[in-house]
């Protein structure tokens, strides 16, 4: 039996690492999706900056005589697919995989929307998918990936290194008035990205 499992990352190269260590761990980057808010503009298309350390990558490449996607490990063949794309209530992501194009599918066919719908069709919790939704929407990264059931502990081990605790940023919003994520609310601008990232640097 395949399950789906997720987690939200505030830095999108813990993200990055999270998706080499599931393909490391077996799992094919067919079954693996990102989704990262990129209200800052960080990935335009043409600059490519997956690390996000301010240089594009195929530069660092130059410099070094590697190959572009060499410092991203085993992700190069999810990464090598990103591309801009926008989802309700996100605003501008840069998305690779499955779950971003069940996303496109289902905000286009107008289920239950977007991001929301596509984690609860993969048989992610309603409220968790609200959680993360949000988690994107405030200017984090959410991998997600089609596992084996007996393989589930073991690749959420890799997931959870460097990942936001879900349940303690779900009560960090709420209790700022949150209730759930709405796919009709105006994407965050980057200066309120960067509060937001500001407020957990170092947790």
């Amino acid at each position: 039996m395949t399950v789906t499992i997720s987690r939200l990352y505030d830095n999108y190269s813990h993200a990055q690492r999270a998706v080499a260590r599931l393909q490391s761990g077996g799992v094919p980057h067919s079954d693996i999706s990102i989704v990262a808010n990129n209200s800052d503009n960080w990935y335009d298309g043409s600059k490519k900056d997956r690390d996000r350390d301010g240089v594009d990558d195929r530069a660092e490449g130059a410099g070094t005589g590697a190959a572009i996607g060499a410092g991203v490990g085993g992700t190069a063949g999810l990464l090598a697919g990103l591309g801009l794309m926008a989802i309700p209530g996100l605003g501008p992501v840069v998305a690779a995989g499955w779950l971003a194009a069940t996303a496109v599918g289902a905000a286009a066919g107008a289920t239950t929307g977007g991001i929301v719908g596509a984690l609860t069709q993969a048989g992610v919790s309603e409220d968790e998918a609200h959680s993360y939704a949000e988690g994107v929407r405030r200017g984090g990264t959410l991998v997600t990936a089609r596992v084996p059931d007996t393989d589930r502990s073991r690749l959420e081990a890799f997931l959870n290194e460097s990942a936001v605790n879900l349940r303690d940023r779900t009560a960090a919003w709420q209790k700022s008035g949150w209730k759930s994520f709405d796919p009709s609310a105006k994407p965050y601008e980057a200066d309120e990205v960067r509060r937001e990232r500001e407020l957990y640097t170092g947790m």
